[in-house]
């Protein structure tokens, strides 16, 4: 598609009243479809409707423009069929990866045949961030997944230090570093034991954090850059929405190795936008589909333009798909 082809694009994603622009890669997305004359529309996970074998959302035309405090501009709702009425729709609201989350993915599943969905929504399903990367494990520092305090002592006293962090939390939220003491393990053990039904991830702790904690975007299977996530003092957390700052990078061999092993699967799956995080050079901790970031400051330190290589890769798509 060019913009002599214009698509009406829907973006499932969050109010947007609290998008941060400088930062924020969904909007980073919608500028770049903008650009390209596609016709956008905003809507909440919560405004799908299913109804007579039909998907719907109720939507509002949206524009944008980077202005900050002045960066949006809505329309009346107006009720979609995601089937017929659009193009693409993107799967963009943050996590937390919940049921509301997983059945928002069921019922965009069922539009598949008809509208290009990004991510493919049931990939997004079946691989979640700390559960998709096992499959890459021989990249991955040792790693437990467990609600067992037995389990996680002994990990402790294999590996000296650990990291303990919730199986489904998401910008750095609730990332714990345990000393060889194993000072205050069992109170938080019981804590995310309380919090959580479900088991919760346990790594050997990589002092190399200190150095960054590189965030790779890859396009439907190839690498469109990198930035490093350095953490703020007194910090292991690099995420930049828990104070880590961004700083240009560029990849290791090993990084290209594991992006390299990757990649096709990625693209076979219809993960199309995909942020790998991989610390020290070497060590691949998380895979992240549901709604990854970093493509603005890869851009801004490279001079790169991701949004546009998203969007060939759109095209890319709905082309092979026309052809089928």
């Amino acid at each position: 598609m060019t913009e002599l082809n214009p698509l009406t694009v829907a973006m499932q994603m969050d109010p947007m009243e609290g998008i941060r622009i400088a930062g924020d890669s969904t909007f980073h997305i919608m500028l770049a479809a903008q650009a390209r004359g596609h016709k956008l529309y905003h809507y909440l996970a919560p405004d799908l409707t299913y109804r007579d074998g039909r998907v719907l959302a109720k939507a509002r035309p949206v524009k944008v423009q980077k202005v900050e405090g002045d960066h949006y501009a809505l329309g009346e709702p107006e009720m979609l069929d995601l089937g017929r009425d659009v193009d693409v729709v993107w799967m963009r609201q943050d996590p937390p990866f919940d049921l509301s989350y997983i059945t928002a993915t069921h019922l965009l599943e069922r539009v598949q045949e008809e509208t290009l969905v990004v991510n493919d929504p049931a990939s997004v399903r079946n691989a979640p961030e700390k559960l998709f990367v096992l499959d890459y494990a021989r990249f991955m520092p040792p790693t437990m997944i467990t609600r067992d305090l037995a389990e996680v002592k002994s990990f402790l006293a294999e590996h000296g230090e650990i990291v303990v962090k919730p199986l489904y939390g998401n910008g750095g939220v609730a990332v714990f570093h345990v000393g060889s003491n194993g000072a205050n393990l069992s109170s938080l053990v019981e804590l995310f034991k309380a919090s959580w039904v479900e088991p919760f991830m346990v790594q050997a702790f990589i002092p190399g954090v200190a150095q960054g904690d590189k965030r790779i975007v890859l396009v439907d299977g190839e690498v469109a850059g990198a930035v490093n996530r350095i953490p703020g003092a007194g910090e292991i957390r690099s995420n930049l929405a828990v104070g880590g700052s961004a700083a240009k990078t560029v990849l290791t061999d090993r990084e290209r190795e594991i992006c390299e092993a990757m990649g096709p699967e990625l693209k076979r799956r219809g993960l199309l936008f995909v942020g790998i995080d991989v610390i020290g050079g070497e060590w691949l901790t998380e895979i992240n589909v549901t709604s990854p970031t970093g493509i603005v400051s890869i851009d801004a330190f490279d001079g790169t333009d991701t949004g546009g290589m998203i969007w060939d890769a759109i095209d890319a798509r709905l082309a092979a798909r026309a052809a089928a």
